[in-house]
């Protein structure tokens, strides 16, 4: 099946290990032949300990085994037509306002080669609206000069080739520099950012070690919370944006969201966030005797 997927490394390890924990499943429940009915079982048991984005990867990649074993003549298609989870469109990470991530960034101590690194990641990222697999792909050579612009072409979501770019500001590309000039012999087809650790140091970072690398300094920081992550810097980036009054094209374009819908999201969150009915019902409701509880 593996070799059959005509998709991404990633992709295609992400599928099977999904599978893998199906078979796993109907080991330990000493399932010999699954029928459609196991699958409902297990998407339940799933619902009941996962996220509803962890059912909906889950079962996807089931339905996409057996229809492929369907289509070869080895088993039925019994997950066919079989749903995953209902999926809230609106955004569940928190986003960081401008001074939050000042401060964020005002905590990594900048003396350290680590601390060049990891400021230049985290500042790129949040003025770039990056993936952490955008930084991940990134490599030295991708910093070019376009216009009076510098830039960093990207291999963004679902890419083979780097076909789009952010401006590298240049309060982002003063640090970025200042670390690359600790990286020794530092070429062109290297990785923009590489491992210190003892085990790896040199090696491109994974997005899994971007990911933390973001988690540790937000927690550092003091911003210990479940919702703020490493894609909470691209959300911060879109919702500094349109706080900025930009035209929702304008960072459609920016944000590289294939569809505006997906950028109308956070306008909408937006505009309920300004919304004063609370203000307004509570006025009316405590504006006699109010004084009390201030």
């Amino acid at each position: 099946y593996a070799a059959f997927l005509d998709a991404t490394p990633r992709t295609i390890q992400t599928y099977t290990g999904n599978i893998r924990q199906f078979i796993k499943w109907t080991q330990e429940n000493g399932i010999q032949k699954p029928t459609r009915q196991d699958i409902l079982t297990y998407r339940e048991e799933l619902r009941e300990r996962c996220k509803p984005t962890t059912v909906q990867n889950y079962i996807t990649a089931l339905r996409l085994f057996f229809s492929w074993t369907a289509q070869a003549g080895i088993y039925p298609n019994i997950a066919e037509h079989i749903k995953g989870a209902k999926l809230d469109t609106s955004h569940k990470k928190d986003y960081l306002n401008a001074t939050q991530v000042q401060d964020i960034l005002s905590n990594i101590d900048t003396q350290t080669a680590k601390g060049k690194r990891d400021y230049s990641i985290i500042s790129l990222m949040v003025t770039g609206g990056l993936r952490d697999i955008e930084v991940s792909r990134a490599n030295i050579e991708d910093l070019k000069t376009l216009g009076n612009s510098t830039v960093l072409y990207l291999q963004g979501k679902g890419r083979d080739e780097r076909t789009e770019y952010i401006k590298v500001v240049p309060e982002v590309e003063k640090p970025l520099r200042e670390y690359l000039k600790t990286r020794q012999n530092a070429k062109g087809q290297q990785a923009l950012f590489s491992s210190l650790s003892n085990n790896s140091r040199g090696e491109r970072l994974s997005s899994k070690s971007v990911s933390s690398i973001v988690k540790n300094r937000l927690i550092q920081a003091g911003y210990n919370s479940d919702s703020l992550t490493a894609h909470s810097l691209r959300h911060s980036a879109v919702t500094i944006s349109l706080i900025g009054g930009l035209p929702l094209e304008e960072v459609q374009q920016f944000a590289r969201h294939k569809n505006i819908s997906t950028t109308q999201i956070y306008a909408h969150n937006l505009e309920r966030a300004k919304n004063r009915s609370e203000d307004t019902i509570a006025a009316s409701i405590f504006k006699e005797g109010g004084e009390k509880w201030k």
